[in-house]
């Protein structure tokens, strides 16, 4: 499967006009995930180009969706999607740094992340009762990608609150061993940007900055 992850600047060689040229730029693309602070807009103009599923969680500077959610898009926030066998599950937003919405403190993040929690359990009993994908996957991993726009406390993150990553984030990849986790938030000129980070879980820790393709199961 190979995976389009997207976060916080629009791509040019993506977001060209649509034409002869650029019709195979996502040729083989299977799904595309978005790690916020994107444009609603250029989710759609993906969507339409890819006809594949669009999932997305929202960043801190996403209040733009409150008016014009991304059309054709699915929002994963506190949700699990199960896609040809693999499962990702959602988390949106960054550290709170001022009052605003999709900002958390970590005591917040936690209880989002006890929702994302039922929300698993619940898809693993429905797997269960109709016998779905779950023999498919690793029976060591809960989920296979966890998609966030926040980075994990020590991997990926800055020293300064709205750029600093959540303690929460290193206990969940404990408990649920999935391959990846993708974000975003932290730029590539910001200075100290690393696309892929190996975390202590066995995770690969995946900044979605632009654009970056992942294949399963070369994860």
């Amino acid at each position: 499967m190979k995976i389009l992850l997207i976060s916080d600047h629009e791509d040019k060689w993506l977001w060209d006009k649509w034409s002869s040229y650029g019709a195979n730029k996502l040729e083989g693309v299977d799904l595309i995930l978005s790690a916020g602070d994107l444009s609603p807009y250029y989710l759609e103009f993906l969507v339409t180009m890819t006809n594949v599923p669009l999932l997305y969680i929202r960043g801190n500077h996403d209040s733009q969706y409150d008016t014009h959610a991304p059309e054709g898009c699915l929002n994963i926030d506190e949700q699990i999607y199960e896609y040809n066998g693999i499962r990702i599950a959602g988390l949106g937003g960054s550290k709170r740094y001022k009052e605003g919405k999709d900002m958390y403190t970590e005591r917040e993040m936690q209880k989002k992340i006890s929702r994302l929690r039922r929300a698993l359990r619940r898809t693993e009993m429905k797997n269960r009762l109709r016998g779905g994908d779950s023999a498919k996957r690793d029976p060591g991993s809960r989920v296979d990608i966890i998609l966030t726009h926040a980075p994990c406390k020590g991997y990926g993150d800055m020293d300064d609150l709205p750029h600093s990553g959540f303690m929460c984030f290193n206990d969940l990849l404990d408990e649920w061993k999935p391959k990846a986790l993708c974000y975003g938030h932290i730029h590539q000129e910001y200075g100290n940007f690393k696309r892929v980070i190996d975390h202590p879980s066995g995770a690969k820790l995946i900044n979605g900055n632009e654009k970056y393709f992942i294949e399963l199961p070369d994860l």
